[in-house]
C-alpha cells in the first residue's frame, strides 16, 4: 500500500469519521495498513493470500523447517467469509483468535470446520488431507482400529466436535509413526533398517527437529549391538521428541546443580525422578538422549549447550537448511558489516580495559613506590639502609615527602598500563584461540602457558620505558633526603625520557622479559582454572564480581613472588646507581653481585609487597572493567545468546514477541497441522482469480 493512500484514508476517516472492529488494536490495524491493498471497484482495503503471507510471515523471521508458502494455508481461517479477501474486521478476528491460549489447536480446528458450523465432518477432513498429502507420503490408514475410536466405523461415522478433534491431532503422530514402522517391517521382527527409521521422522517429525538430530537419524541403531532399529527404539525417541519442553526443564535444573555446569545420565535420571511425580523417562528413552547430545563430545558428561543441539528445532548444522539459500545471502550483506562493528568493538574494550586498568593500577601505586624503593635498597650493612621494612618505608616516605610522595610518577604508570593491559589480554586470548578445540573448548595445559608467555613477552615493549621511567621517578624523594637536599633536583618524565634515549629506555628490558614472561605464564592459566576448576565457570555458569575478583587475586600471589628475584634484577638495572652505590653492567653481572653482597634472601626483597600489589590490582581492574561493561555497554550490542530451545514461562529465555507475534503462533499451529503431513499448504496459489477457482472445501471461493 503506497504512502499517499494512507495519508488519503487518514484524512477521509478523519473528517467523514470511521468505524473499527473492537478489540482491533493499533499495532494489529498498523499490521493490516502496511500490508493490505485496494479495492478498484468497491475503495476498501483487503488483503488477499499473498499479502496475508506478508503480514504473518515476514521475511526475516526464522521458520525453522517450514516452508513459506505454507503459511498461506491459514488464509481460509482468517478469510470467515469465504471471499477470498480478509477485510480488516477479519484480520481483528483472527488476531485475537492468535491470542487465545489454544490458539494452534484451534486454528487447526478451523481449518478442517469448511462449513462453519462447530464441527469437522469426517468426509470433509478426509478430501482436505488427501488433496494436501504429498504423493510420495507413507501411506495411513484412516480404518484402522486406531481411527474407529476417534470417529466411529464406516457404518456409523460422526463428526469432531472442537475437543475430540483436538485430542485426536495429539495422538496422531504416534499412530503415523506405529503405522510407517508396520509397513517398513517386511520381515515382521520388529526391526526396521536405519535408513527407514530416518525416513519415517522425516515424514512425520521434520517440522519439529533440529538439523543435528535430522542430520544423525542413523545413528540411533549404535544404541544397541544391532545395527538394526526396533520398534522399542522407535517409540523411546517419539516419547524423549514429545517431551522436549520437560526434558530441557531437567536438564537445565540438574546443570544449574553441577559445579561444572555438565551432567551425566545418571544425574540426569535423578534429577528426572525428584521433579517428576512418576519415573516418566526410561533408560532407553535417557540413553537415545545422550548418544544425540554427546555425538561431538563423546565424554559422558554434558553440558546444556551439547544438548542443545538436540532440544532446540530452529538450531542449524553445517550442510542441511531449509532456509539456507536465504541465510548464505543475508550473511553475505551482513559481513562487511559484522566486521566493522568487531574492529569498533575491540577499540571500545580497549578503552574500557584501559580505564579499568589505569583505576587499578592508581589504588594500589603506594604499594608499588614501597616496593621499587625496598628493591633498591643496596649493599650488606643494615647500618646504611634507609628502610628497615615495608611498613618502616612507608612512615618515611609519608614524613619526609608526604602523602603525595606515595604518588611520585604516577602518571607514566596510569599511561603505561593501558597498553599493557591491552597487548597481554589480546595476545592471551588470541594464542588460546588458536590452540583451543573448537569443539570441546579445551586448551592443553602447556598451550594455557605458552599463550600467557606469549603475552607477557609482547608487552614490554610497551611497559619497559615506562617502566624505567617510573622507577626513577619514584626514587627521587629517596635521594634527595640522602643528599640533603642540598644538590638533587627533581627531574620530570619528559626530562628522564630526553636524558636516556631510545636505548637507554629499554634499559634493563632483558631482565623485564625475564620477569613478565613467567609471571603471565602462571597468572593466566592460574586465573582460568581457578574460575573453572574452584568456582566451576562455564558456559552455562557466569562467575560474579566477588568470584572473579578472588580468582584474580589468589591467582596474582604465586605469579607475583615467584617472579621477584626477577623484578630485583630489573629494578637494580634500571635505576641510576647513587655515589658509593653498586653499579651492574648485565643481568648475570646483577644476579652474581647481589648473591655474593647481600646473600640470597636479597632476591626477595619487596616480595610481600608485590603481592600485596599484584592481588589488589588485578582485583581492582577486574571490578572496574565489569562495571564498566554493565554502565556502559558497547551500543548496538546483542545480549549474550543463551542455549534456547523452548521453555520460555520457566527459563524466559524468549522473549515476550516470540510467544506473543502473529508468527510465533502461527508457526505452532502450522507444527500441530504439519502432523498430519508435511505436504499441508505447500501449493502456492499465484493469484485472486486461481484462489477463487479453488474448491471452497480448501478454503477457496467457489462453491
Amino acid at each position: 500500500m503506497s504512502a499517499p493512500t494512507t495519508v488519503k484514508e487518514a484524512v477521509k476517516g478523519s473528517l467523514l469519521g470511521s468505524s473499527e472492529p473492537s478489540g482491533l488494536s493499533a499495532s494489529h490495524r498498523a499490521s493490516f495498513l502496511k500490508n493490505a491493498k485496494k479495492d478498484e471497484q468497491t475503495g476498501e482495503l483487503y488483503m488477499g493470500p499473498d499479502e496475508f503471507i506478508e503480514a504473518i510471515a515476514p521475511p526475516d523471521e526464522d521458520y525453522h523447517k517450514i516452508s513459506r508458502d505454507q503459511y498461506g494455508l491459514l488464509f481460509s481461517v482468517a478469510d470467515r467469509k469465504g471471499t477470498g479477501k480478509i477485510s480488516i474486521g477479519d484480520w481483528a478476528a483472527f488476531e485475537n483468535l492468535l491470542l487465545k491460549p489454544d490458539a494452534e489447536y484451534e486454528i487447526a480446528f478451523r481449518l478442517f470446520d469448511i462449513e462453519r458450523t462447530g464441527n469437522v465432518k469426517y468426509e470433509d477432513f478426509r478430501r482436505l488431507y488427501e488433496n494436501n498429502k504429498g504423493p510420495n507420503s507413507i501411506p495411513f490408514d484412516w480404518d484402522c482400529e486406531w481411527a474407529k475410536l476417534y470417529i466411529g466405523n464406516k457404518s456409523k461415522r460422526h463428526a469432531f466436535s472442537y475437543p475430540e478433534f483436538s485430542q485426536m491431532l495429539r495422538g496422531l503422530q504416534g499412530e503415523r509413526i506405529r503405522q510407517a514402522f508396520q509397513l517398513m517391517d517386511k520381515d515382521g521382527d520388529g526391526y526396521i533398517e536405519p535408513e527407514d527409521f530416518a525416513r519415517i521422522i522425516l515424514e512425520t517429525s521434520k517440522h519439529k527437529l533440529s538439523d543435528h538430530l535430522l542430520n544423525n537419524l542413523t545413528s540411533l541403531c549404535n544404541i544397541s549391538t544391532s545395527s538394526r532399529i526396533s520398534y522399542a527404539n522407535v517409540r523411546a525417541f517419539q516419547n524423549m521428541i514429545t517431551e522436549m519442553d520437560l526434558v530441557e526443564f531437567i536438564i537445565r535444573q540438574a546443570c544449574r546443580k553441577s559445579s561444572d555446569g555438565k551432567i551425566t545420565r545418571t544425574e540426569f535420571l535423578n534429577e528426572a525422578a525428584r521433579i517428576t511425580r512418576f519415573s516418566l523417562f526410561t533408560p532407553m528413552e535417557a540413553d537415545i538422549l545422550f548418544h544425540f547430545a554427546s555425538l561431538d563430545e563423546p565424554s559422558g558428561r554434558l553440558s546444556l549447550t551439547d544438548f542443545a543441539k538436540v532440544l532446540d528445532a530452529s538450531w542449524r548444522g553445517r550442510g542441511i537448511s531449509g532456509d539456507s539459500q536465504r541465510q548464505e545471502t543475508s550473511t553475505a550483506k551482513g559481513a562487511t558489516r559484522s566486521v566493522f562493528l568487531s574492529v569498533l568493538e575491540s577499540a571500545y574494550n580497549f578503552i574500557l580495559g584501559s580505564g579499568a586498568g589505569a583505576f587499578g593500577a592508581f589504588m594500589v601505586y603506594p604499594i608499588d613506590l614501597v616496593k621499587t624503593r625496598m628493591q633498591n635498597q643496596r649493599g650488606a650493612d643494615p647500618g646504611h639502609r634507609l628502610y628497615k621494612n615495608s611498613i618502616d618505608c612507608f612512615r618515611k616516605v609519608i614524613a619526609n615527602e608526604g602523602v603525595r610522595g606515595l604518588y611520585s610518577g604516577v602518571l607514566p604508570q596510569l599511561v603505561g598500563v593501558a597498553p599493557e593491559k591491552a597487548i597481554k589480554l589480546t595476545v592471551n586470548d588470541l594464542v588460546r584461540g588458536f590452540f583451543t578445540d573448537p569443539k570441546t573448548h579445551h586448551i592443553a595445559w602447556e598451550y594455557e602457558v605458552l599463550a600467557g608467555g606469549t603475552a607477557g613477552a609482547c608487552q614490554v615493549v610497551f611497559t619497559n620505558p615506562l617502566e624505567i621511567v617510573k622507577i626513577r621517578l619514584q626514587v627521587q624523594g629517596e635521594v634527595a633526603k640522602a643528599t640533603e637536599g642540598a644538590a638533587a633536583q627533581k627531574r620530570s618524565a619528559m626530562w628522564i625520557v630526553r636524558n636516556l634515549g631510545l636505548a637507554g629506555l629499554y634499559k634493563g628490558a632483558s631482565a623485564c622479559l625475564l620477569r613478565d614472561v613467567p609471571f603471565s605464564a602462571i597468572y593466566f592459566p592460574t586465573y582460568s582454572h581457578l574460575k573453572k576448576d574452584l568456582f566451576g565457570e562455564s558456559r552455562t555458569k557466569k562467575l560474579g564480581i566477588a568470584q572473579l575478583l578472588t580468582a584474580g587475586a589468589i591467582a596474582g600471589m604465586p605469579a607475583a613472588y615467584l617472579t621477584t628475584p626477577c623484578d630485583v634484577i630489573k629494578t637494580r638495572l634500571q635505576v641510576e646507581a647513587r655515589k658509593g652505590d653498586t653499579s651492574y653492567t648485565g643481568l648475570r653481572h646483577a644476579a652474581k653481585t647481589i648473591l655474593k653482597e647481600e646473600g640470597f634472601r636479597a632476591f626477595f626483597k619487596g616480595g610481600p609487597a608485590r603481592i600485596f600489589r599484584s592481588s589488589p590490582q588485578f582485583g581492582f581492574t577486574l571490578a572496574a572493567y565489569e562495571v564498566l561493561q554493565s554502565m556502559l555497554p558497547f551500543p548496538g550490542k546483542p545480549k549474550e545468546e543463551q542455549a534456547r530451545t523452548g521453555l520460555a514461562e520457566v527459563l524466559g529465555t524468549i522473549k515476550e514477541r516470540d510467544i506473543t507475534s502473529p508468527h510465533a503462533r502461527s508457526r505452532n499451529a502450522l507444527k500441530v497441522i504439519l502432523d498430519l503431513d508435511q505436504n499441508f499448504g505447500r501449493v502456492k496459489l499465484p493469484d485472486q482469480q486461481a484462489w477463487k477457482a479453488v474448491p471452497k472445501f480448501l478454503g477457496g471461493g467457489r462453491s
